[in-house]
């Protein structure tokens, strides 16, 4: 049996896969960063297995999270969102992607890449910790609240220091995978 790390919920198959296929495996697809920042978005407040079983879901609710197709949904196209029971059903939180994605061009077109912009807080490199329980694991820290400052700064919303800390652990920025965690450094 492999040794994976103490949070992941063994009943839920999204959650086994999600560890172990990407959750901090480095990410450089700026589309799939956009669709990792928005789950963060969503997850405030709740638990993460609500957002990996809506997932599906969101993603057909924003266009498989397409820049540009987010970005020019229409207020009333996200008003109707609030009657879909598949997805997490918060208006700020719904309105905040469309936001995001401003934003994220935004960056874009300032940076080159959202990639480029986010990696360079860690100067391209992973940051491997020390995690000998995952419960020990602080919720934010001090590269997440200097990001989370920035991405305010850039017009990003839901992207506190900890959402911003879970989202640089998922997209690879930060390895906090246990020590005994045969993902560990990978």
């Amino acid at each position: 049996m492999k040794t994976r790390c103490g949070w992941v919920k063994m009943t839920n198959p999204l959650y086994i896969a999600y560890h172990d296929e990407e959750w901090g495996q480095p990410l450089h697809d700026d589309q799939k960063l956009f669709e990792l920042l928005c789950m963060e978005t969503y997850q405030a407040g709740l638990s993460w297995e609500t957002v990996l079983n809506k997932r599906q879901a969101f993603r057909e609710a924003f266009h498989q999270y397409d820049l540009q197709r987010v970005a020019e949904m229409t207020n009333e196209e996200l008003e109707t969102l609030l009657e879909n029971p598949a997805i997490i059903r918060n208006r700020a939180k719904l309105f905040a992607t469309r936001a995001n994605a401003h934003a994220f061009l935004q960056v874009q077109e300032t940076y080159g890449s959202f990639d480029t912009y986010l990696w360079s807080f860690v100067e391209g490199k992973t940051i491997v910790h020390d995690v000998p329980d995952y419960q020990e694991v602080a919720a934010k820290t001090a590269l997440s609240e200097l990001v989370a400052k920035d991405l305010k700064k850039q017009g990003f919303k839901f992207t506190g220091p900890v959402a911003v800390l879970s989202f640089l652990q998922a997209a690879g920025l930060v390895d906090d995978h246990e020590n005994d965690c045969e993902w560990k450094g990978r």
